[in-house]
This record gives C-alpha cells, structure tokens and sequence, in this order.
C-alpha cells in the first residue's frame, strides 16, 4: 500500500480552479392524456439547423434532467417509439423548469430534424482541438477517412500522427486495444455516420495515462431511441492483390438494456516489396563491399473481429456496462523471396545468394471489460468503477533457408534453420474515477492499478551449415512482469475569458524482466509525477489564445524487451533489447485562433531519452542489424496553420501546413560506441477538397493532396513524398444505402526512400507496400437506422504496448 499512498500525497497538489458556465433543463413527458410517458427520450437540438446537441432519457415518473449546457438558443423535442412532442424553442440564458412536454397519440416523425452534408467545424477548447463531423460531407466516409481528414493529424505509413508522435486512438473516451494495420481495419468498418466529433488532445490532461503521447478521440452520437437497427458493409479492393472486408451490426435497445454485436471478417493477399542497400566501409573509411536486396513478401491472412456491448440501467442513477472485444488472426502465412548481389570496391560482381523466408503464426486477442457508474444526488457528480482483463497470445513458427553462389554462378554453400516462438501476455486493471462539481468548480480525480505478466520464449533448431551470428544459444525464456499504481487530481475553473484546468498525477512502478540465457535482469522501481496544464483565453468571439503543458512516459513494449532476433536473412536481422528503459518528455503548445478558421499552433517538445528503432551495419562481420534503443537527447519543435473554410457553396476546404525540426542524439554502437546526431527541417502539406455534388447532398466528392518534404525515422532520413486521392460517394433511398468509390497515390509517389548516412554507416531501403489501389465499398441500414451506435472499445493503456506486427 506504501507506493499507493505516495501516489495519493502527490495527487493532492493539484491547482484550484472555476468550471465553465453551463446550464440544466428539467422537465416532465406526458401524452396527450395527460398520462406519464416513463423513459421517453428527449432531443436538444441547434436552433439554426436542427441538428443534434444533447440527449437524456426521462426516468420512471417521465422527469428528465438535462446538464452542462451552455447559453445559445435550441429546440426541446421528447420523442418515444416513434412519437414526438413538437419542437419547444428555449433561449438558455440560466437553469430552466419547465412544464410538461406533451407527446400526441398521432406519430410525428423526426426526419424533418435530420440536416446532411452540414459544413464541418472546428472548436478550440483548453485542452483539446474539436473537429464536429455529425450530418457533414466528411462523415459519409468510415472512421478512419475522418481521422485522416482531421486537421493536425498527419498518416505516415499508415501511422496517426499529431506534431511528430504517434497518437493513441480512443473511442468514446475509451482506448481502442488493438495496434497498427488492425486499428486501421477497424476504423475502415466503422461507419462514419455514427461520428459526432473527433477529438484531437496534444497533451492529454492528468486523468489519462502518463503513458501514450496525443490522443485521437472519436466521440460517436448517443442513443437516444428504443428499437432495432441493423447494418451490412463492405468494400473491395483492388490493388495488386485483390482483397474484401464484409461486416455486420446489429443494435437493440429497450428502456433498460442496450445491446449491440458486430463481426467483420477481412481476408487478405498483401504484397510488399523492399529495395535495400548497403555499402560497407573499412578502417580507411574506403567501400570495400556492395550489397543490394531485392525483397518481394506476400501475407495470407484472416483477421475475424468481433464486439459484443451490454449496457443496462439499474435505475436512474446507477448503471452496468459489459464490453468484450474479439480479435482472431488464425493461420497467417507470409513467404519472403531476397535475392543479393554483392559487388566488391571496383563494382565487380562478387557473389550473391537467395533467400526463402517462410513462416506461419496464430494470434488471439481477448479483452473484456466491466464499468459501473453511479450518479450521486447533487447534479453532476458521478463515481466510476472498472476492472479489465487482456488475454493475449501469439505462437509463429519461421523457416529461412539461403543459397550461396560464386561470381561464376556455381553453387558454394547453403544455410537453414528454423525458429519457434510463443508468447502469452496476461493484463488486469482495477479503476475508480470520482468527478465532482461544487459551486462553479469541478474536481475530477481517480485511482488505478495495473499489473502485466509477460511470458516468452524462442527456440532456434533445424540447423543446416554454419554461421557465425546464427546459433542455437540464441534460444531463450524471457519473463516480465509490471505493476503500476496511480492517482490523479484535477480541477478546472472558468472566468467571463479565462479557463484553466491544472492537474497531477502520480504513478508507482515496478517492473522486472529475466532473460534466462543471457542471465540478465532488468529491475524497475520508480516514482513519477506527471503534471499537467491548460490555458484558455478568449479575448472576443473572433480571437482565442491557449497554452497546454503536460509530463509523460513512454514505456518499451512488451515485444521489444525480449532478447530476441527475428531474422530476414542471416546477414539482416532485428534485435529485441531487454535492457530499454522508459523515457519522460515535455510537451509545450502555444496557440492562436482567428473566427474559428484560422488556426495557429507553436509547439516545442523535449523528447528526452526517446526508444528509437536504429539499424547499425557490422562492417567486420557484413551484417545490418536493426535495434531498439534509448537515444542520448532528442527535441521536436515547429509550427503549424490550418485553414478550415468554405471558398464556395459546394466546395469546402481544409489547408494544414506544419514546418518542423527534428533532432535525435543516439549512441552509434558500430562506430566506435561515439554519439551521433540526426537532424532535419521540413514541411508537411494536406489538402483536403469536400465538393457536395448534389442539392440535397447525397452525392459529394473528395479531392486529397498531401505532401512530406523529408521526415526522421531513428537513424534514417525519409526522401520526399506525395499522395493524391480521389472519391466520390452516393446515398440512396433517404440515406439507408450509400456507395463508394476511392482511387488512392494516383502519382504512384506515396512511398519514399529511407536513407542512413553517417561515420561508417551507410545504407538505405524503399519499401513499397500497395499504396496504388481503387476501392469500392457499400453500405446498406435496415431496420430504425436513425439509432446512433453504442459501439466502444476497451481502454487499457498496457494493451497499447502489445507487440505491433
């Protein structure tokens, strides 16, 4: 308990603070009988077009409550089974009781409420940039088109990026546990349509882990009606394998208990192909030996993904959630093809060889959750309970065997082995968050302990010839285990121009992880604080300044602290490092914005002992080995402008532009273990073009341009890059079908050339996965498709930092 309460004494430092002026609305539902109508549904709308705001539900007596609502004007609409009360206009200026909202027996639809292809927005808020999508040209696309369209964000490689780091993706403030290329499958089947917002925190306040870098937040719209709805989708593509993902939802929802179920299943062909180079340099610092690789893989795989959400109301103040999320990728089979020529310091052929590197491996990805919430009596006030439990499990077998030839193309040796590996990773969290305002200030503070059981292991056998960096000694058992216990305090506070919302929390650490045949232990017991501050000032309707500050952490992944290799070839392999520590940064933003159009943002950011992935060539033994490593110093800074406007009636435009520096100092461990440093400016531009192509606006198009001058990848420099896209999308029959069509890197220049260039490394890759491809995508809703989903997914922070192959 010692670690727990050096947590709490730290969180009880926070800064005192006033909350936001907002406003409630209550009221009763009856029809036109005068009877009770229990658990009617209650609509807040914009007075200007009708679009969602808020909504609630009336309890057993029909009474409803609505909080947090800030002064403008609205429509009040009750709405039960297909019955509606006429929209009641109100000018919230303070807390309004209202009479009784009368729902007649004759049916009045809400269709009329229902406004599509709205201009999107953009919102400064203290601590977060807000992107308002609902009923926009750019919700008619998935989840992950909205992402990639959000200003600030930047996709390199697949990558979700904000101001150089790589953002966690969460949705309804809640983390979505998966990595990589499955975040984006997931985000591919989400319908856009279910968007309300998308979130961007640059430095996420003190309730969220210390550990994760900028968050991505996609809120969805609420549910709001009892009945049914259902959805398939789908899409094709075609790139130089044809591929598909079909899909299905169905939601439920009655006065008590919503339940909603997806499945997605999504096989592939893939192709990947990796023109790599390296010249080895001598003492003389003199190319003695040119090696180039040709590398041509292809993955069969069969992602099955399922979601299963249970949400049920106690009463009025009390509710249960159960959420579990579903991830299989049985049977997934790659075979890589190198062919290597290798020239001598003349240019003269030498020698080369070939490669066959085949391998097969089953994942499983298990998560479950349960959250109880209570809403106490004062207005507002709500305590949380959650516990979580990951069940993860990795086991893949590897083959590589190698042919060497001599200059005159005869035969000279061969070379095999064969690999198996497992790993089992077990999670489980316990959380409290308690969310309390008092007078015109709100304090929000919470508890959590995590603990992480990570057991790996790797066996080398089947050998055929010899080598001097391959041998059976590099088998091993690796074992780690984690705990972590943290409390967090935070308070915001509101003046007539001002907003602040300061915090701190505290997290214990303690981790150990054991290689049993390198007999190494790595030991971690720490204590971190991690404070955090947003600034708002709003100097008239047209200009708004803001300043956020945070700490954080960045813990190795649980695969990137096994001592393990993964090979390409025997002379080209990845190594894990049991000996990575965490490393803390400091995070600056300074911004300015002008009508809600003009969006200025100045950020600086000590990265500290960053965990870079370097790649090192042994000039004595010819082999390039690529690394995880804690850098010696590294910074980031720059500044970016978005331009978020209509130039014309159908076409809207969103214009970001970011000009940054990036430096890294790291520890060059094959030149003479001397610092070296790798730096670059550049510039970054997206052009994103929504054109609504139709008068009620069922039918929009897109025109995406988007260009890298050079960007830092550890020891590597990226060469320019740019991508155009192109798409145009339908809807049909009052927006129950919608088709797509999206042609992408229409330039064929999307992907760059990576090249390290230092002492005496000198290599380079272009790596070119199917980035050119056309794809076409349906979607059809049946049932009472207006219901908006409840889908969530499962935030754990210690799943972030599962293994991302």
């Amino acid at each position: 308990m010692k670690p727990l309460l050096r947590c709490f004494v730290l969180a009880a430092f926070a800064i005192s603070s006033i909350s936001a002026q907002t406003f409630s609305i209550k009221g009763k539902v009856i029809d036109d009988s005068n009877e009770v109508v229990a658990f009617a549904n209650i609509l807040l709308l914009n007075a200007t077009d009708s679009t969602f705001v808020q909504g609630t539900s009336a309890d057993e007596q029909g009474i409803f409550n609505l909080e947090d609502i800030a002064p403008s004007l609205y429509l009040l609409q009750a709405s039960y089974v297909g019955r509606a009360s006429k929209p009641l206009a109100l000018d919230v200026k303070n807390d309004i009781s209202l009479g009784a909202l009368i729902i007649p027996a004759a049916a009045q639809t809400l269709d009329e409420v229902v406004v599509t292809a709205k201009r999107p927005t953009l919102e400064r808020l203290s601590d977060r940039l807000v992107f308002n999508v609902e009923n926009t040209v750019v919700s008619q696309g998935s989840s992950w088109d909205i992402l990639r369209s959000t200003p600030g964000v930047i996709v390199n490689q697949e990558d979700l990026q904000i101001k150089g780091q790589s953002a966690t993706v969460y949705l309804n403030d809640r983390k979505v546990q998966l990595s990589g290329q499955e975040v984006k499958d997931l985000l591919e089947g989400l319908s856009g349509t279910n968007i309300k917002s998308v979130e961007v925190v640059a430095n996420p306040p003190a309730r969220y882990d210390a550990e994760g870098g900028p968050i991505l937040n996609i809120v969805t719209s609420k549910n709001i009606i009892p009945g049914y709805k259902g959805s398939v989708n789908g899409s094709f593509t075609q790139a130089i394998f044809p591929k598909y993902v079909i899909g299905t939802s169905h939601y439920f929802k009655t006065d008590k208990l919503s339940l909603f179920g997806n499945y997605s299943f999504n096989p592939k062909k893939e192709s990947l192909q990796v023109d790599k180079g390296i010249n080895f340099i001598n003492d003389s610092n003199d190319v003695f030996s040119r090696w180039s690789t040709d590398d041509e893989q292809i993955t069969d795989s069969q992602i099955h993904t399922a979601t299963v959400i249970a949400d049920y109301d106690i009463d009025g103040r009390n509710s249960l959630n159960l959420t579990s999320n579903l991830s299989f990728n049985p049977d997934q089979e790659w075979r890589r093809n190198l062919d290597a020529v290798i020239l001598d310091g003349q240019n003269q052929l030498d020698s080369t060889f070939v490669t066959d590197n085949s391998g097969r491996r089953d994942r499983t990805n298990l998560a479950f959750d349960v959250n109880y919430m209570h809403k106490f009596k004062k207005e507002g006030a709500q305590l949380s309970l959650n516990a979580h439990y990951t069940d993860y499990g990795k086991a893949s077998t590897q083959n590589i065997l190698s042919d060497y030839f001599d200059a005159t193309g005869g035969f000279s040796r061969s070379f095999g082995f064969r690999t198996d590996a497992n790993q089992d990773i077990q999670i489980l969290t316990g959380q409290a968050d308690l969310y309390f305002p008092f007078g015109t200030t709100s304090l929000e503070t919470g508890l959590k302990v995590s603990t992480i059981d990570s057991q790996n292991s790797i066996l080398y056998s089947n050998f055929l010839g010899n080598s001097d960096v391959v041998d059976s000694s590099l088998s091993d058992d690796f074992e780690y285990n984690e705990s972590i216990y943290a409390a967090y305090v935070s308070i915001l506070k509101s003046w007539e121009k001002w907003s602040v919302k300061a915090g701190v929390r505290g997290e214990q650490t303690n981790a150990e992880g054991i290689s049993r045949t390198l007999d190494v232990v790595n030991s971690q017991d720490f204590l971190s604080v991690f404070p955090s501050l947003n600034v708002l000032f709003t100097a008239s309707e047209s200009h708004s300044f803001s300043f956020d500050y945070d700490r954080g952490v960045a813990r190795p992944r649980y695969n990137d602290l096994n001592p393990f290799r993964f090979f390409y070839n025997e002379n080209d392999f990845e190594d894990g490092n049991p000996r990575l520590q965490p490393n803390f940064t400091n995070n600056f933003n300074l911004n300015y914005t002008l009508n809600n159009e003009f969006f200025f943002d100045l950020y600086y950011r000590d990265n500290g002992n960053y965990i870079s992935d370097l790649v090192f060539q042994d000039n004595n033994l010819l082999v390039l080995r690529q690394l995880k490593q804690n850098v010696l110093e590294s910074t980031s800074y720059g500044i970016d402008f978005t331009l978020s406007k209509s130039i014309a009636n159908p076409w809207f435009l969103y214009a970001y532009t970011s000009i940054f520096h990036e430096d890294e100092t790291f520890l060059a461990v094959e030149s003479g273990d001397i610092p070296a440093t790798n730096s670059i400016e550049g510039f970054y531009v997206y052009l994103a073009n929504y054109l609504t192509l139709s008068e009620d606006g069922s039918f929009t198009g897109e025109v995406t341009f988007t260009h890298f001058s050079k960007y830092l990848f550890g020891s590597y420099v990226q060469s320019p890059t740019t991508n155009l896209t192109l798409g145009l999308r339908k809807s049909f029959w009052n927006n129950r079908a919608v088709i797509s069509i999206a042609a992408e890197d229409l330039l064929g220049k999307a992907n760059g050339t990576y090249t390290s260039q230092y002492l005496n490394q000198d290599n380079f890759y272009f790596s070119q996965p199917e980035t050119q491809f056309v794809r076409f995508g349906f979607t059809y809703n049946f049932g009472n498709f207006r219901l908006e989903d409840n889908e969530r997914t499962i935030e754990k922070k210690e799943r972030e930092r599962l293994e991302n192959q």
